[in-house]
């Protein structure tokens, strides 16, 4: 069994400052990438930023310059620190990663229950 479970999120107003954080734990043999999405009410679930096992990453356009993905290999964790939020950027974040456990020797893409996030003007 597999486990992701998102912390940090809450209420802040424009302007502040989150830290997210997602433990994976659980029958993991290894992780590829691991990422962060988000989906707003009424919205589709969109693509926020994203990190490999290497450390290279990819982000939206939308948080470049504010947001910062980062991982710890030996924890099984990716972090997201969001600075300069914005009221648009008020969602449910949700962790992934791209991996192979005991249940499935193929890569499965795994994903976290979200955290909510938001965002006062």
């Amino acid at each position: 069994q597999v486990q992701l479970v998102e912390s940090g999120g809450g209420l802040v107003q424009a302007g502040g400052s989150l830290r997210l954080s997602c433990a994976a734990s659980g029958s993991i043999l290894s992780i590829n990438a691991m990422g962060w999405y988000r989906q707003a009410p009424g919205k589709q679930r969109e693509l926020v930023a994203t990190i490999t096992s290497g450390g290279s990453t990819n982000y939206a356009d939308s948080v470049k310059g504010r947001f910062t993905i980062s991982r710890d290999n030996a924890r099984n964790t990716v972090y997201l620190q969001m600075n300069s939020l914005k009221p648009e950027d008020t969602a449910v974040y949700y962790c992934n990663f791209l991996g192979r456990t005991f249940l499935r020797n193929n890569p499965f893409l795994y994903w976290g229950q979200g955290t909510q996030v938001t965002v006062s003007s």
